[in-house]
């Protein structure tokens, strides 16, 4: 029998978690590390969709010069806090940069290869145990004014059906009858079939972390400071709880994994896209599945806790409070949506999408180094985390995944 791999992974969100699983089952020795417990960052506050045709990114033709005007827009879910701007704008030029036909096909294509197959990826990283309980098929719907308002969005919904992705035109009084919840405000539907979501995120991580531990893996609640290389590869992971002795680690902190990465010699520009969410508990209404309601961009998804609008973006680092303009426009367009909505309470959320920017994940060995990348999945870290686990897990034991991952590849910031 070959030696056993003992692989310390960092970060106890999805792509951490599924990771460790999937490396438990291919018999490694899996310590799991993260400073707080399973499932509190990004992974506890999305909106929870399984969304398989998210493979448009933000940056498409255009956006460079509508930009600036949606940002002054005060009815535009997306913020900027002006004294983050010198930072934030050398991420900003290279992001922009990619707002063209070529790059945006391209981003799209690689997207499609880490989510279109989401469902089934969660399916088996479950594989049928505790933590499937919290995951159900369903539609996902996108919420228009009207026809005018559907075809805006033309180029989105091309890329989409390019990628296989073809939804199905409800309007006008049918609206009501499909989902009753909604206002005059909308006016079609763009029903997307064969899609799910996870009832409760944060939930699900915990039941898998502890699945992972059922399996005989080890979670550690530390915080990693930095990584013995010596011999010029990993040999330990340090922490201020302690050393970890390992052959390979996997890094997968998120919009933290930054300045891990620097110390591999990564210079990944990578930035905060601040997400808010508002649960509104024991709503009256609800809709039958995920929707994204375009005017206002964001997610409304039905879920244990009860109903969670998730969306906005705000660019401001990662060490400012929550801002009030940001929760109080989300709370004017759920308003205008569903202005039937009574509830008995509310619970606000700020959490940190990582965002690179050229919008794809980093998947990969960093250099020769046995430290191995899994982050900035930006908007699709719940829809795709199983399927970079699972890549990432192949890799370490030296299976040739049936997919390029050159586009990936953590070495493209050397």
């Amino acid at each position: 029998m070959p030696e056993q791999k003992h692989i310390v992974v960092i970060g106890a969100g999805i792509v951490g978690v599924s990771t460790a699983i999937w490396l438990r089952r291919a018999g490694c020795e899996v310590t799991l590390i993260d400073r707080s417990e399973p499932g509190l960052g990004a992974s506890f506050g999305n909106a929870g969709v399984l969304a398989a045709c998210s493979v448009v990114p933000v940056t498409t033709p255009g956006l460079m010069f509508k930009g600036p005007k949606l940002l002054l827009d005060p009815d535009f879910p997306l913020f900027l806090r002006w004294s983050h701007l010198p930072k934030l704008a050398p991420w900003l030029l290279r992001y922009l940069s990619h707002a063209n036909d070529k790059d945006t096909r391209k981003i799209s294509d690689n997207l499609t290869h880490i989510v279109s197959d989401s469902i089934e990826q969660h399916k088996s990283l479950t594989d049928s145990g505790p933590a499937a309980r919290f995951m159900t098929t369903s539609d996902y719907s996108f919420a228009y004014a009207d026809r005018a308002a559907f075809a805006e969005d033309s180029y989105a919904w091309m890329l989409r059906k390019e990628a296989g992705f073809e939804p199905e035109i409800i309007e006008g009084d049918a609206v009501r009858e499909k989902e009753p919840i909604f206002g005059p405000t909308v006016g079609l539907l763009a029903v997307m079939h064969d899609h799910g979501y996870i009832t409760n995120p944060g939930g699900y991580i915990a039941v898998l972390a502890q699945t992972l531990e059922d399996m005989g893996g080890k979670l550690v609640k530390a915080e990693v400071t930095d990584f013995d290389m010596a011999g010029g590869d990993i040999s330990a992971v340090l922490t201020d709880a302690g050393r970890f002795d390992c052959d390979k680690a996997v890094l997968c902190t998120g919009v933290w994994s930054k300045e891990l990465a620097a110390k591999l010699g990564l210079n990944v520009p990578l930035e905060s896209e601040r997400g808010y969410h508002i649960v509104f508990e024991n709503p009256s209404v609800s809709p039958s599945s995920p929707v994204m309601v375009s005017a206002g961009k964001f997610v409304a998804t039905p879920m244990e806790m009860g109903l969670r609008c998730a969306g906005v973006v705000e660019f401001g680092g990662l060490e400012a409070p929550p801002s009030k303009a940001p929760l109080k426009l989300l709370r004017k367009k759920v308003k205008e949506t569903f202005p039937d909505l009574t509830y008995s309470g509310e619970e606000e959320w700020l959490g940190h999408r990582p965002a690179p920017s050229d919008s794809l994940p980093l998947i990969g060995e960093i250099g020769k180094t046995g430290v191995f990348s899994a982050f900035g999945h930006h908007h699709i870290g719940l829809t795709g985390g199983p399927k970079t686990g699972r890549l990432i897990a192949g890799l370490i034991n030296g299976e040739r995944p049936n997919l390029d991952l050159s586009a990936y590849d953590p070495n493209r910031f050397h």
